[in-house]
């Protein structure tokens, strides 16, 4: 059986198997040479050849145990409606604000939009070493909405959070859309190839607790539920900043692993969530760019403190841009020491 896939069924197997989040990417000569070729980040994403390429480049370097799909968590509001664009050097932009029931309302989705990612699913599947598990993924619906509604990322998220206080039943219809189109969207990542999906929500961390249990852990219910009525597939959540509500996220969730942020004391973590349940990550980004003892050390203590535990190493979020090829390579040899 593929070793990410073990894990994610709760078996441990001695050597913990290895990816990062955004593997494919920035960090990689072959990829800028690529984006250079094709142009921006969109032209990648929507053209299938290009993404694949995209995809399969880190395994080739590192032989990762498992292989991310290079797509974007915003091709979902694209879907359902919003004009989606990367302005340069300032990210992505989606128009119209949705700053109202109106403007919500008022979306026409369009799934067709989504066919050139069932497509890359569909090469890359086809290209895979046979040890290599495929990671599908979609944003979770507060992270989404938080992109929706202020039309662009911001740090503090204050325009979704302001709505979700003076208009909730806005930003719940808005949610409820979002839902509807991930489990879509998943379910035909699933049957064009994908053997495993991850949820996205980087901005959970900036929500009150009631909040989070609102916009965080209901609608993960609901497409943890819609998704498992069509499919058979490991889900693993990613509730960045959750910190003393992750327990309760993994218990009402129901999902078949956590990622942890690098904020998280993983012998804290080992400690809270329920047992037997596998975890993803968590070694610091920026403790890969340092390098040597430091990171090797960094990578020791995440390795002891699941060592009683199914476990995926991983990063606490995305790989930067900056990161020395070698000091990947030095975390590989790391991990597979053993």
């Amino acid at each position: 059986m593929k070793p990410l896939l073990t894990v994610l069924g709760r078996q441990k197997p001695v050597v913990p198997p290895l990816w990062l989040m955004r593997q494919a990417g920035r960090y990689l000569p072959e990829y800028r040479a690529l984006r250079a070729e094709k142009g921006g980040f969109l032209d990648l994403v929507n053209d299938p050849e290009a993404a694949t390429e995209v995809t399969l480049q880190p395994l080739r370097r590192f032989a990762f145990d498992g292989a991310i799909l290079f797509s974007d968590i915003l091709m979902v509001p694209n879907a359902l409606g919003q004009r989606l664009w990367f302005e340069a050097g300032e990210g992505p932009r989606l128009a119209p604000e949705l700053r109202t029931r109106a403007a919500i309302e008022a979306l026409r989705p369009d799934m067709t939009i989504l066919d050139p990612v069932y497509a890359t699913v569909r090469g890359v599947a086809a290209a895979l070493p046979p040890t290599t598990t495929f990671l599908g993924f979609a944003g979770s619906p507060w992270t989404v909405a938080t992109y929706m509604i202020a039309g662009k990322g911001s740090r503090e998220q204050a325009e979704a959070r302001r709505m979700a206080y003076g208009d909730p039943a806005a930003v719940q219809e808005l949610i409820d859309r979002i839902v509807r189109v991930t489990i879509e969207y998943l379910a035909g990542q699933v049957a064009a190839g994908v053997e495993a999906v991850q949820l996205f929500d980087s901005w959970s961390g900036s929500l009150a607790p009631a909040e989070f249990e609102r916009w965080v852990i209901a609608p993960t219910v609901a497409i943890v539920e819609g998704l498992r009525a069509r499919c058979d597939v490991p889900i693993i959540g990613f509730p960045k900043g959750a910190g003393g509500k992750l327990a309760a996220y993994a218990r009402e969730t129901t999902v078949d692993a956590i990622g942890l942020d690098e904020t998280v004391d993983p012998v804290w973590a080992h400690a809270q969530l329920p047992t037997g349940l596998p975890v993803q990550g968590n070694l610091d980004p920026l403790l890969l760019i340092a390098g040597g003892e430091a990171l090797d050390a960094g990578v020791d203590r995440v390795l002891a403190a699941f060592a009683d535990r199914p476990h995926v190493f991983n990063l606490g979020h995305g790989i930067q841009q900056d990161t020395p090829i070698a000091h990947v390579e030095r975390l590989v040899a790391r991990v597979r020491r053993a």
